[in-house]
């Protein structure tokens, strides 16, 4: 015979979603909102598991579905430790956006108006932590105002700044004058940095309404005014990936550094055609070449594309590394690439006089500019020039083709 608990936990309308994710389904969120609802008032975590028939060995997975739905804010955990649904309280989910002067804004998920906080309200938080905010009204000047009711998310567990000394306290000012607050340094946790030189700093204890962030020094810089800082402290500040994993390290040094006689199975010979690259004076990595010749009356254009897939498959080390880069980044005097120097300036970079692997856009285009047609295709190049920019010389190739030129 079944209880009323199991009956009531039978009732779930997305039990079968929740089935065919876990062989052992719990109640879903949307069902767990529901009984929050139709309660009318706050339940103890110890009142949901009973209503929901909760065994002892799922108690365990229902807690941390619980405090998911806390940390993503659909309920709000009270000071009695009862919880409470999110949007009965009036809260708005956002996002902390800080200013300089102290003062910051909860940016809200839902798109609406910004919500200001007072200074007071910012010294529980840092820039980009996530919130529960409660709308109190309007400041002088019209603005929404808030207040913070819950800390849902923070997102700052390092932080690049200068350190200080004062009066014996050692404490880090942040290079992001979106933080505000100055972090103490623990005792013994100064990793021998003097003061002045800039360090990066992990964050062991958050800020408080009463209480500064504290921390201790993970790596120091070196001196403000040393060659190359602004870039090790861009890096920093934010957030950008400029190490490799291992695992993509060791895929790259497995890559061959020259096209083999198998990589060419399948492709079109193209190493005779005097395609040729364009780029800047400074570029160190080559991606695209063309080549153009009068075709009838108009041109043929060919542009090739390294083939970078022919290295790199889906979901390998070196595809997560540079999904998570996203792109290139170029700073005056260095570059953080999305691949590793092996491949980014090795086999996938279009070098002049060596063999690569390419995909390539043959098209016809007519005497007006317009494509006639184009066709698809992968293929074996080898660079004929490095040509820049700024070069406005024809370059002669040693090809029955004419002349190529910028």
């Amino acid at each position: 015979k079944k209880t009323q608990s199991s009956v009531l936990r039978d009732r779930d309308p997305y039990l079968e979603r929740e089935k065919q994710k876990y062989s052992n389904p719990l109640p879903s969120r949307e069902y767990v909102l529901d009984l929050l609802r139709d309660a009318g008032s706050p339940l103890y975590a110890e009142e949901l598991g009973h209503m929901l028939g909760i065994r002892d060995d799922e108690w365990t997975f229902f807690t941390r579905r619980l405090r998911a739905m806390e940390r993503d804010g659909e309920v709000i955990v009270n000071r009695k430790g009862a919880i409470c649904i999110a949007d009965k309280l009036d809260l708005i989910r956002a996002r902390i956006i800080g200013h300089r002067d102290g003062f910051g804004f909860a940016k809200p998920d839902d798109g609406s108006a910004d919500l200001f906080l007072s200074e007071r309200e910012m010294g529980r938080v840092l820039h980009g932590d996530r919130v529960m905010v409660r709308e109190t009204g309007t400041d002088r000047r019209g603005r929404r105002e808030g207040k913070i009711v819950e800390v849902l998310e923070r997102v700052n567990q390092t932080v690049v700044g200068r350190l200080q000394r004062e009066r014996g306290v050692m404490f880090v000012v942040p290079e992001d004058r979106r933080i505000n607050q100055d972090i103490l340094v623990e005792p013994g946790g100064d990793a021998g940095a003097r003061s002045g030189q800039v360090v990066v700093v992990e964050i062991l204890a958050q800020p408080q309404r009463y209480a500064k962030p504290i921390g201790r020094i993970l790596e120091v810089l070196g001196d403000y005014a040393d060659p190359g800082m602004e870039i090790e402290i861009a890096l920093r500040k934010h957030a950008l990936p400029y190490e490799f994993s291992a695992a993509a390290l060791r895929q790259a040094g497995k890559t061959p550094d020259k096209v083999r006689k198998k990589d060419c199975k399948g492709r079109v010979d193209l190493r005779e055609l005097p395609l040729v690259t364009i780029d800047g004076e400074t570029a160190r990595d080559f991606d695209d070449a063309v080549f153009a010749e009068p075709s009838g009356k108009g041109w043929r254009l060919v542009v090739a594309i390294a083939d970078v897939s022919h290295y790199v498959e889906p979901g390998d080390a070196l595809d997560v590394d540079a999904f998570d880069r996203g792109n290139s980044v170029y700073f005056p005097r260095r570059v953080i690439p999305m691949l590793p120097e092996a491949l980014s300036n090795g086999i996938c970079s279009l070098n002049p006089d060596v063999e690569r692997l390419c995909m390539v856009c043959d098209m016809q285009i007519g005497p007006k500019g317009k494509v006639k047609s184009f066709d698809f295709y992968p293929a074996v190049m080898r660079s004929r020039a490095r040509l820049t920019y700024t070069d406005r010389k024809s370059t002669r190739l040693n090809s029955s083709h004419a002349n190529v030129s910028r």
